[in-house]
């Protein structure tokens, strides 16, 4: 495990490591979760293993530290990837990236470019104000003391056992404010952002969550969108062998 700090407060940001060969590739993960147990199975893939490989937990997630007076907006969490990427030594990096781990992928690629040279993105968020069905809305309709004293214990519940079992050990407090960021989107848009960015962009989509919003739209911009058969939003679970492709770029 390695860490680094990541604000005035000296809070660290903690990732595990496998060593390898350059560009690293970076995992990240979703609202709520750990990068480890979504992605170390899709790492450990023969058409992946020999490279330098982070799995990162965002923070106020999994093993990393979670301040109270942290924002835990899109932009704090992007730079605090940058914290650890720079203690690590790492640059133009591939990231792989899930859900709101996506969404923040793409905000550290605005923010520092020279860091991220590949975007893989399972089902990102791209748009401010989802639905409320999303799992971020669902918790950022709580107040905040609300959901921490009384909401977070009813969602652990209603989530299902997978996501609960990372969830539970996610602050209540960072969780929210995450949500809440998630939600309120970055400045630029993320999805005006990733549609900008000179780098190769891959947008991972379950066929079972439905088609993608605006798809023609990034396809123009040079994203390369692929429907992975068989998935829902959890690709790297529901079918691993297309997502490994797609991060060994053999899709």
């Amino acid at each position: 495990m390695q860490q680094a700090v990541f604000d005035g407060e000296g809070s660290r940001i903690r990732w595990t490591e496998v060593l390898g060969a350059e560009p690293a590739r970076v995992y990240l993960h979703g609202l709520g979760s750990m990068s480890a147990p979504y992605h170390a199975h899709i790492a450990a893939r023969p058409e992946l293993t020999g490279r330098r490989s982070l799995f990162m937990d965002l923070p106020g997630h999994g093993l990393s530290d979670r301040p109270q007076g942290f924002g835990y907006t899109l932009e704090e969490h992007a730079d605090a990837v940058a914290a650890a990427l720079d203690a690590a030594g790492v640059s133009g990096a591939e990231l792989i990236a899930h859900s709101m781990g996506g969404a923040v992928a793409i905000v550290l690629a605005h923010r520092r470019p020279l860091l991220v040279s590949r975007l893989v993105l399972s089902e990102a968020n791209l748009d401010a104000f989802p639905p409320l069905t999303a799992g971020s809305s669902a918790i950022a309709v709580y107040e905040e003391d609300e959901f921490v004293e009384e909401a977070y214990a009813r969602v652990l519940a209603a989530v299902g056992p997978l996501w609960a079992a990372t969830m539970r050990l996610a602050d209540p407090r960072a969780l929210h404010r995450s949500a809440v960021g998630l939600r309120r989107g970055s400045d630029p848009v993320m999805r005006e952002i990733l549609e900008g960015l000179d780098i190769d962009r891959v947008y991972l989509q379950g066929a079972e969550s439905g088609e993608l919003e605006n798809r023609e739209r990034l396809e123009a911009a040079g994203v390369r969108v692929l429907t992975v058969p068989g998935a829902g939003h959890n690709i790297m679970f529901d079918n691993p062998g297309a997502f490994a492709a797609a991060v060994a770029a053999n899709i």
